[in-house]
Parts: structure tokens; sequence; C-alpha cells
């Protein structure tokens, strides 16, 4: 039975779905002002092989990732660049979608924008402050987080530690220090009519209605990384315990951080790798396997020679495969079955809280018996069983055993027998740099 880390709980809890054989699923995405880096990648990655693996057990997944395309950041960004907002937001929209195709992924079953729901919100907002839980002022609306007993829950975090570290000289007219924005009153940037003003929703309540207006209830899985659990993620599941009286999700999953050697990605320092420059010069599904190999809540160093050690794993992986099904295919063998106890090995594994580190360790061993395969059925059999891991992963690699590579192999054999070493040293060296040797 497939179990989870559950962040709320902080236990390792079997996975039983809110509706049988389906998983609702919400992944906080990108606010779209600019291309996203390797931490980024992270979850994206990550939350793609956990709907594949829902889907290779039977599950029909509603994926829902968002795209904030209103924000402080993108009007800055717009005001720099002298764009407007949109074009802003739709130019980098869809940079993450390349990103995301890219990167092995497929694109979530839904990409809400948050513009197309400022209604919904405002409506949202109303019913919060109608129950108590919200209260307007001078700058804004803010959340009473006070009323939710259960605040901090999620994150760790203790009421008086915040207390002692909140800047009480930001947001004067708020009740509390710890309130948090819902709406904000402005006219500068993209901004809408409210009961309270021309404005614009805070980001955690974009979040938090988009879920509900799409889902309608409470979810299976809400997710992303690490660095959302506090104070984005606390916040969104606070103003949802306010207005429909549930957690949001019954599972709430983080991805780990992604560190430059050993330090947190930053712009002020320089040190952020943009994953569009990276796949510029290394192949994106060894990026991919560098992100799997480690456990989703384990943070990642990254480093270049990280990168390089994982540039030539993927290397052997792939050889291994295509050799193997260049042989299959001149051997004319035809089989479709599956090494059984390894696949459940691979079931077991991914159970596990989805121990990817103890899959790979699988696919290697998989990949040194396809090395040692006696013929060309072993090898069929094994090349089918990690092409369905391969698949469950996003990891395949894109292999064609096309009929020029079939007679260039025959070329080279009967070359070898003929005895014209020139010709077959020449077809050798062609084949070998194609990786078919």
């Amino acid at each position: 039975m497939l179990r989870l880390y559950n962040t709320l709980t902080q236990t390792i809890e079997p996975f039983e779905p809110i509706q049988k054989q389906q998983v609702s699923m919400y992944v906080c995405g990108p606010t779209v002002y600019g291309d996203i880096h390797l931490g980024n990648a992270r979850p994206v990655i990550f939350f793609d092989v956990l709907r594949r693996y829902f889907e290779h057990l039977g599950y029909q997944v509603l994926h829902v990732s968002n795209i904030t395309d209103v924000d402080d950041k993108i009007i800055e960004k717009a005001k720099a660049t002298n764009r407007s907002e949109l074009e802003l937001a739709d130019t980098y929209t869809k940079a993450f979608i390349e990103a995301t195709h890219l990167l092995g992924s497929h694109l979530p079953t839904d990409m809400p924008k948050a513009t197309a729901y400022v209604e919904a919100m405002i409506d949202y907002i109303a019913a919060l402050i109608k129950k108590g839980y919200a209260y307007e002022t001078a700058s804004g609306v803010y959340f009473r987080v006070g009323k939710i007993k259960t605040y901090g829950t999620l994150s760790g975090q203790n009421l008086d530690a915040l207390n002692e570290g909140v800047r009480i000289n930001l947001d004067e007219d708020k009740e509390d220090p710890k309130d948090f924005s819902v709406w904000k009153k402005t006219t500068d940037g993209l901004h809408y009519d409210s009961p309270w003003g021309k404005g614009r929703p805070g980001w955690h309540t974009e979040c938090a209605v988009m879920n509900r207006s799409i889902f309608k209830t409470m979810i299976d899985i809400h997710g992303g990384g690490t660095d959302l659990k506090f104070p984005h993620h606390e916040n969104e599941m606070a103003q949802c315990l306010a207005c429909d009286d549930h957690t949001l999700a019954k599972v709430w999953m983080h991805v780990g951080r992604l560190d430059i050697d050993q330090v947190k990605m930053s712009k002020s320092l320089g040190n952020i790798i943009y994953v569009k420059d990276l796949l510029e010069k290394v192949d994106p599904l060894a990026f991919r396997l560098l992100m799997i190999t480690h456990h989703y809540r384990q943070p990642i160093h990254y480093h270049n020679e990280l990168m390089v050690q994982f540039i030539k794993e993927y290397d052997k992986i792939k050889r291994a495969i295509q050799k193997a099904m260049l042989a299959i295919e001149m051997a004319g063998v035809s089989d479709d079955g599956v090494d059984q106890k390894r696949m459940h090995q691979f079931e077991k594994h991914m159970n596990d809280d989805i121990n990817t580190p103890n899959v790979m360790t699988l696919v290697q061993e998989l990949v040194k018996a396809l090395n040692k395969a006696e013929d060309a059925r072993q090898s069929a059999g094994l090349v089918n069983t990690i092409t369905r891991i391969l698949d469950i992963l996003g990891l395949m690699p894109d292999i064609h055993v096309t009929a020029d590579v079939i007679k260039r192999m025959r070329d080279w054999e009967q070359a070898r027998t003929n005895k014209d070493y020139d010709a077959a040293d020449r077809l050798r060296q062609h084949l070998i740099s194609e990786g078919w040797l």
C-alpha cells in the first residue's frame, strides 16, 4: 500500500483517497515574472513523478498547478522593462511551459491563472469579513490569525516566537502584526474594483480560492517547495479552516530545497542557475536523473561535479538500453513481458514515500544485468522492465532503432567477416558515436 509523508501530521501514513481511484492534487505554481531556476524545477519534476505513479496504480488524477499572474514582483519587473503586466506574465508563462516540457514533465491537468478568479476572490474575502475572520483598514483587508487556534501546526511555528520576530512598524493599522493581507488597497499597476476600494488580492488568498473554485471541497494532496510551508501554505490552510472548516488537503507534501555549492540560491549572491541555461549544455533527462536520485524531502547540494557525475550515469543507462534494443531488433525477438519480481521491488520502493533513491539502485542493477544478458530474449525482458520503470519516472530516453541503423550494423558485421578492416573501422566508429556499440 502506498504510504506518504504528511507534513501536517509529520508522519508517513497510508494514502487513502477521498474518492475511490481518484486523486485530487494542487501544486503551487510559478509567479511569472522571470525564468525558473533549478530550485523551482524540483517540485515540477517530483509532482510529475508522483502523478505518473498514481496513474500507474490505476488512479485518475486531477493535477492542478496555478499561474500567479498578478503580483507586486510582476508589476515591478513590468515597470523596469517597460511592458504591461499581462504581457510580461504571458511571456514567462510560456517560458515556464517550455521549461516543463524540457524537464520531461507533463503539464498539469489544469493551469488556472489568478487573474481569472479575482471576482471569486472578492466574494471569498467578503465571506471572511462576514464571519469575523477578516477586517478592513486604511491599507487593505487582513486576516485575523489569532482566531485560528491551530495556526502554526503545518509549519511547526510557535505563535509566541512569531510575535517576537514580527516587525511592528510594518502595516501599523493591522490589529495584530501576524495578520496577513487578503486585499491590498492600491492603484499601482494591475488593480481591480472591490467593496474595499481599488486594489488586488493577496497571494495566499489567490491559491486558496483557486483550490476552492476548481475542487469545491477538501483535496487529497497539496504540494510545493519546502519554503512554501510558511507563511504561504500555513495561511492558505488558515483561510480554508475559517471559510470551509477543513484543512484544505488531507495530505500536505513538501519538496526539499536545492542549494548551489551548499549556499541558498539568491539573486543578491548571483548564484542562480536558470533551467533554460543549464539545459542548453546538459541533457535534460540527466538533470532529471539527478533530481530523482535524491529523496524528494531531502535537500540537494548542487555543484558542477555532481551534474557531471549524473551526465555520465545517464549516458550509461541510455547506451545499455540502446545497444540492447538494437540487438533485440536484429534478432527479431518479440517479447512484451516484464520481470514481475523486479516490478514488485519497484512498487515496494515507490510505496515507501516515493523512495526514488532505492528505485534508481534497482535501475542500476537492471542495467548491469542487461549488459551481461546472454541472448536477445533475456535482454528483451530486461529492457521491457527498465522501460516500464523509466516511463513512470519520466526518464526513458527517446530511442528509435531505424532501418538505417540496422543496415549499418549488418554492413559492419559483413565487413568484419570479409576482413575489410578499413570499412569495418569506419562503420564501427560511426556506430560508437551514435551509442549503438
